[in-house]
């Protein structure tokens, strides 16, 4: 009886887990524009502020300024002293509006908006 429970627990979380992350829709590179000029996200140990002038400012401690583009659907972003642009996939959650940048490993960072 308890492998029974065990299986049918496993599913439900299974199923909970797959709607959850069907929550998550990709941004276009407008809505990607949308979501980030003159807008600031609060991450698990930082705070980053999109400027529509392209820079950005990331603060965990110490404030850091880059800047920041939007290239076809992705997010890109540059760090001086290095030259090298990176970017990213964005996605919204559907639920609470936070926001996921996707690199090209598949590793995530989630932020919510600071205000």
């Amino acid at each position: 009886m308890r492998r029974g429970w065990a299986a049918v627990f496993a599913a439900i979380v299974l199923c909970w887990s797959a709607e959850a992350e069907q929550e998550w829709v990709a941004l276009s590179g407008a809505q990607i524009g949308t979501a980030l000029t003159d807008r600031g996200l609060v991450y698990e140990r930082a705070r980053q502020h999109f400027y529509a002038s392209g820079r950005t400012s990331y603060d965990s401690g110490r404030t850091e300024w880059g800047y920041w583009r939007v290239e076809g659907n992705r997010y890109c972003s540059q760090w001086p002293p290095s030259d090298t642009w990176a970017c990213f996939g964005v996605a919204r959650h559907g639920g609470n509006g936070s926001l996921k940048f996707i690199g090209e490993g598949g590793a995530a960072t989630v932020g919510v908006y600071a205000e």
